[in-house]
């Protein structure tokens, strides 16, 4: 019988503040390339729909007195985390990417599932994605980040917000040292919201595209959470328990 090992728990963490620095991606030797290459190819064979576009990666993480959080943060393509898959190989980065919590207006948290047009078909997470490199000179700051994790959530479930209604509200550390940085979103009630979702979904389908998200949920507390079949995110968890377990983020 195969044992059925515990779900991987993501660290989470609050800063008030965070500084991103750009630095180098770490040089690789040409025996480094190649089996990163072979490991990226290997990936494309079993799941066609992955893309070897730019990305941000992680380059470190430290503190910075006892509110700000400093991101150093490299260029790569996602055929750098093909390394992961390299036995003894330790020059991969982790990857950065920002996600949104979503409130309803009586507390519980919107999650979304993957689509089978996916590389984690079948998951549970928070809408969100990784984060792509700016263009060379310009700046990857807070508002950025935050920029991005808006776009996001419109790209993914329909919800138009500004960025600065956005806020930054958590930092997970996951598997693979993945590093998170989560954003909370205003409530709204969750008619609204579905309605969105499945127009969005609606409007990607009749232009030819699989949505990333086939199906949303909305979950008040992690036992909700946990009777959601399929895999879920790592960060999913703690970050469902911080928001319900401190009266709905009020004031959190």
């Amino acid at each position: 019988m195969t044992e059925t090992l515990p779900p991987v728990r993501a660290d989470l963490f609050v800063a008030e503040h965070l500084r991103l620095r750009e630095v180098a991606a770490p040089s690789l030797s040409r025996k480094e390339e190649m089996a990163r290459d072979r490991a990226w190819e290997k990936a494309v064979r079993a799941n066609p729909s992955l893309f070897d576009g730019p990305v941000v990666a992680c380059a470190g993480v430290e503190w910075e007195g006892t509110q700000t959080l400093l991101l150093s943060w490299a260029r790569v393509t996602y055929r750098h985390y093909a390394l992961r898959r390299v036995p003894g190989n330790t020059s991969w980065l982790p990857s950065l990417f920002v996600n949104v919590v979503q409130p309803t207006g009586d507390g519980r948290v919107l999650v979304a599932r993957m689509s089978t047009s996916t590389a984690a078909s079948g998951r549970w997470q928070l809408p969100g994605g990784s984060l792509e490199p700016p263009e060379e000179g310009q700046l990857l700051d807070e508002a950025a980040v935050r920029g991005h994790a808006a776009r996001e959530l419109i790209e993914e479930t329909g919800v138009h917000l500004g960025a600065d209604e956005l806020r930054h509200w958590a930092v997970t550390r996951g598997e693979n040292r993945s590093i998170g940085l989560v954003f909370l979103a205003p409530a709204q009630p969750a008619e609204v919201l579905r309605e969105r979702f499945e127009a969005a979904s609606a409007a990607e389908r009749a232009e030819g595209r699989e949505p990333e998200l086939d199906r949303i949920a909305f979950v008040g507390s992690s036992r909700e959470l946990a009777g959601l079949s399929g895999p879920h995110a790592d960060y999913l968890e703690p970050v469902v328990s911080r928001y319900t377990d401190a009266g709905h983020g009020a004031g959190s």
